[in-house]
């Protein structure tokens, strides 16, 4: 019953781990976009304080840069974790000797 339970399911597994996969690269998408908006706002504070930009230039590209850091926190938190694969269920015997 093994061998027959482990051919129904593969189409399952795989269908499962094709999931898995587009879940990972969405959440390294998202880990990716939210380094390069710090590293951007980082060099937006060194050119504020070196005097390449002035304060008004700075607000602007601020505001952007920290909007696009809260799309991204939001993003996560909407962001549904697929649950663990499950193992193999025990069924109970059925009564009657089946």
């Amino acid at each position: 019953m093994l061998l027959i339970d482990d051919l129904l399911a593969s189409p399952f597994k795989g269908v499962w781990w094709v999931f898995k996969k587009i879940h990972q690269a969405a959440v390294d998408e998202l880990d990716k976009r939210q380094q390069q908006t710090r590293g951007e706002l980082s060099e937006l504070y060194m050119q504020l304080e070196t005097g390449r930009i002035s304060e008004e230039e700075f607000d602007a590209k601020e505001k952007e840069l920290l909007n696009r850091l809260d799309q991204v926190k939001s993003l996560r938190e909407r962001q549904v974790s697929p649950p663990p694969p499950e193992g193999r269920q025990q069924t109970a015997p059925q009564e009657g000797g089946r």
